[in-house]
């Protein structure tokens, strides 16, 4: 496996030449020459994190294929670097059969469970990745491709640009505590949420005129309201009221007490605050990229009531997908006619 650091650089479409039309002139006339047409904007695809909910990039993929806009450059990181990497490698569809045959057993079947540096050993969906994607190298795939992840020692953000795809796949959804660091030429490789959740930037790297990306966390779940950074920051350097410690006694063989409960709510239980604090962590690295490094265009499916974990509907997910990206289209369209009538 390998990785770059890449810088910006100039990167032209191919623009194809067709010959105009000769028409006759009378001798001596000056024949017009015909304008060549304007080369088109290099359309660059930036896929962020967000595990299952990962499934609806492949409907806004879809859209944008039907629409005739196809992305030259790819970013993904996670769950987007999965969905992109199939894209790039013209495997998009094996990936959509895939996610669609998914039920909570089958799901379930895929978890090699584990209790190492990760939960889940990640050998079952190594060997699926292996089956589709064979022994593509990311250099000689037809689309421009790059993932990101996360070095376990440094904590640098690590691109990978060459070398085996489905590693640079594996390395990139490395979730931490649930599948264990990947090892490449000597790094351990984490998930690239931690560092970069929607990779804008390597898109641009990569040679793109316009991004669009695909922010899987910026749907808030229902019920939460946005906490202003200054009412955030007042309350967490107050020191969190103490509770009276409560004995409970109970006789042999009596039942366990209830759950204890805040506010009228159940506490809930370890994997989901687990999973919540993650998805928050993710959301606020992903506000902060984004503000240094917008996109021309955020694709925001709807995807606040679809579980982290839910894999098992593929189905919505990919339908939410095509919404949001139906949505944005007329948007897309007249910006990539901006683009072409500046060049």
């Amino acid at each position: 496996m390998m990785w770059d650091r890449l810088a910006p650089g100039p990167a032209q479409a191919e623009v194809r030449q067709v010959s105009p039309v000769r028409a006759r002139f009378p001798a001596g006339a000056v024949e017009p020459v015909a304008a060549s047409p304007a080369p088109a904007p290099r359309i660059g695809l930036a896929l962020g994190g967000g595990s299952a909910r990962g499934w609806s990039q492949i409907g806004v993929i879809e859209v944008l294929e039907e629409a005739g806009i196809h992305p030259a450059v790819v970013a993904g990181c996670s769950i987007g670097a999965v969905v992109g990497g199939c894209y790039a490698a013209g495997q998009l569809g094996l990936l959509k059969a895939f996610a669609l045959s998914l039920t909570r057993r089958s799901v379930m079947g895929l978890l090699d469970l584990r209790l190492r540096s990760g939960l889940i050993a990640g050998d079952r969906l190594r060997r699926r990745l292996q089956h589709d994607l064979a022994d593509r190298r990311i250099e000689g795939l037809p689309i421009r491709f790059a993932s990101v992840a996360t070095d376990l020692e440094s904590g640098e953000e690590v691109w990978l640009t060459r070398g085996c795809l489905v590693e640079a796949l594996r390395a990139s959804y490395a979730l931490p505590g649930i599948f264990p660091p990947v090892r490449c030429d000597g790094r351990l490789l984490l998930d690239g949420t931690l560092v970069n959740p929607v990779p804008v930037t390597i898109a641009r790297a990569l040679g793109a005129d316009l991004v669009i990306c695909v922010n899987l966390n910026g749907d808030p779940r229902p019920g939460m309201r946005e906490a202003s950074p200054a009412r955030v920051t007042a309350e967490a350097v107050l020191p969190a009221p103490r509770r009276p410690r409560r004995w409970i006694l109970r006789r042999p063989g009596a039942r366990p007490a209830e759950p204890e409960r805040a506010n009228g709510l159940a506490t809930p239980g370890m994997a989901r605050v687990m999973l919540d604090a993650f998805n928050i962590t993710q959301d606020r690295i992903s506000r902060a990229r984004l503000a240094g490094d917008p996109p021309d265009i955020a694709i925001v499916p709807r995807l606040a009531g679809m579980g982290l974990f839910e894999f098992h509907r593929a189905a919505e997910g990919i339908a939410l997908g095509r919404e949001a990206a139906r949505a944005a289209l007329p948007q897309i369209r007249a910006l990539v006619a901006a683009a072409a009538a500046r060049t």
